[in-house]
Formats: C-alpha cells, structure tokens, sequence
C-alpha cells in the first residue's frame, strides 16, 4: 500500500501566486503556523494573536477560499486547521517550513498557544477526574487495557496505514497507540468533552499528524472509501444499532483496509446497563462476523483476552474482531489507480 503525496501537486502560475499572496501577510502567516499545530476557534486565535475577532475572521476567510485551511463545526464551536490533507494545505506546510521558528513574533505565538493547550488540558482534566471512578470500576473487571493495546497492534499487521479512523475514539487513546505506524488520523467522538480531553491528550503527544472531530458513526464527518485502518473501540454496546455502525465503518475503509472492533463477550452484569448505559451486554462472534460479512467485508478473525483475576464471576471478557475490505488497488497505466474486487 502506498501512501500519496500532496506535496508532489503541481500548480499553474495564476494559482501559485494565488495561494502564496494569501500566506504572504504576516498575520496570516502567523496563523498558518499556528493551525499547523492545533485546532483553533477565532476566539483562541484572537487571544494568541492579540486582535479583533472581525480581523482575525477576514484572514480566515481568505485561508478558507485559498483551501489553506478548513473549518469544521462543532455545536456552537468552529474550528479551524491547516489542510494538511489538500495540496494547498500541503504547500502551506512546506512554506512553514523554512520559517525560523526562533522568530520573535513566531517565539511569542507558541507561548500563548501553549497557554491555550494549557487550559484545554487542565478543563480535560478536570472531566475526566469527575468521571474516573465510573470508568475504573469497570477497568477492574477485564484485562488491562495495556495487554488489550499489545493484541491490537499485532493483530493490525505490520504494514504502515496511510490514514487511520478511531470511531468514538474518548480520550485518543487509540490515535496514540498506532501513531508510530499511520500517516495520518482522525478520531471522532459525539462527546464536546471526550473531545477536549482528546485533544489534550494528542496535544501533549505532540502528535500533530491526528486530529479529532465531533461526529458519530452514523453521521460521520469523513470521506468514504479513505482509510486502511477503523477501529471502534467500546462503542458498540452503547448502541441501539451497533449492526448499521458496523455497516457505515465498512464503508470507511479503503481497498483492503482492515476493520477492528474491541468490545466484552456476553455477559450478565446488569449494572452496566443500568448505570453505565450499556445497551448492549456484550456480543458473540457469530453475530459480528454476520456483521462483517453483511457490510461485504471477509477474512474475519476473533481473539479473546479473557480476565486474568482468579475469580471469574462477575468479569469481562474483552474481544477483538477484525475483518478486511476484500478490494484492491492496481495500477493503470492510462490513469489514476482504481479499485477492483477481480482476482489479480
């Protein structure tokens, strides 16, 4: 599987001059650099750039026509990033490059948008110390999540993933355990405060090749057919249709990209139903291999980390499934790669 590189775009004369008038300012410069390392609101910015929220909107704008950067909604939030995946985005990031970043002014900005990382992570904290003992106390019950992390990683393969999709991805946690092995990822996550914690997590990572959007697996903000690696992570039992998530995830996957699923076995531990949300009270292989094949996936696997503690009552059994796009890509000598399901 190869990985594609915007920065080979080739541009006309009247769009590169184009694009590099939109970054030739300095403030928008400034904000190039910036939204190269972060999602940021016009709020954010305003603060680090130290100007008015109408100002700092109009370079927005411009970036936005120029396809420099991208705004995705959240609620009432709109948040701002470099395109790193358009080849505008990608000329953008090699400009950046050859900015020193011992500027002063470039040296100021990353002071007050640490600040600003600082107050994310603090606020995630913050929410995530209010919820820990809920989750713990389900920790306690399987394997621990560093054995769970260990079998996924293998299981994956060992070929690199050009881009990687983690459907409800919490805390990010699964962007940064396959971080050394994709290109690029997105988690998604219904949850404003999940995704803050997300945020700070990846911020602190320094993992600036991930990025988190507000979404679900039914609505999902990304292209289809894009990515070679889908997890989901403990999503499913907290869903009516875990059969039609498993259904659009597929639908994410690029040809011969793999499909994860990490949930617990069936099991009988009615609190988690009725304190924790649990709609579902864990799955069996025969169902989700129904699943996977439904959506047109095949070469399924399933592997069980059962609970280590001595005494089996009362735990949970963690599983993971995989299944794989059965398309490929071939070349053409006459045009672009294209998909195709027919023998080699």
């Amino acid at each position: 599987m190869s990985f594609s590189n915007d920065n080979e775009t080739l541009f006309g004369v009247d769009a590169m001059v184009e694009h590099l008038k939109s970054a030739a300012e300095p403030s928008r410069l400034r904000m190039l650099k910036l939204l190269a390392e972060a999602d940021l609101t016009v709020s954010d910015l305003t603060t680090i750039l130290g100007q008015s929220q109408p100002r700092v909107s109009r370079h927005l704008k411009l970036l936005l026509e120029e396809r420099l950067i991208r705004r995705r909604q959240e609620g009432s939030w709109a948040l701002f990033r470099l395109a790193h995946d358009s080849p505008q985005g990608a000329l953008a990031a090699d400009i950046l490059t050859r900015i020193d970043p011992a500027d002063p002014v470039l040296a100021r900005d990353a002071e007050r948008l640490a600040d600003v990382k600082r107050r994310r992570r603090d606020e995630a904290s913050a929410y995530f110390s209010a919820n820990a003992e809920s989750w713990d106390s389900i920790r306690s019950l399987h394997v621990p999540e560093r054995k769970v992390e260990q079998a996924l990683v293998r299981l994956a393969g060992d070929r690199p993933f050009n881009a990687m999709l983690d459907i409800g991805t919490g805390t990010g946690r699964m962007l940064e355990v396959f971080a050394p092995r994709f290109r690029s990822a997105v988690g998604i996550d219904t949850n404003r405060n999940m995704l803050n914690v997300a945020r700070a997590n990846l911020d602190a990572a320094g993992l600036v090749n991930a990025e988190v959007r507000m979404g679900d697996v039914f609505n999902m903000p990304v292209e289809r057919d894009a990515f070679d690696l889908v997890t989901i992570h403990q999503v499913l039992h907290f869903l009516d249709d875990p059969a039609a998530a498993v259904a659009q995830a597929a639908r994410s996957l690029a040809p011969g990209g793999r499909l994860m699923i990490i949930d617990f076995a069936p099991h009988d531990l009615e609190f988690l139903r009725e304190e924790h949300q649990h709609h579902r009270l864990g799955f069996d292989t025969e169902t989700v291999a129904s699943w996977f094949e439904a959506a047109g996936l095949e070469n399924i696997r399933a592997e069980a980390l059962p609970s280590a503690k001595s005494d089996g009552d009362g735990q949970l059994t963690v599983m993971i499934w995989s299944a794989d796009d059965p398309r490929y890509v071939i070349a053409d000598e006459n045009g672009p790669a294209r998909d195709t399901t027919e023998a080699a």
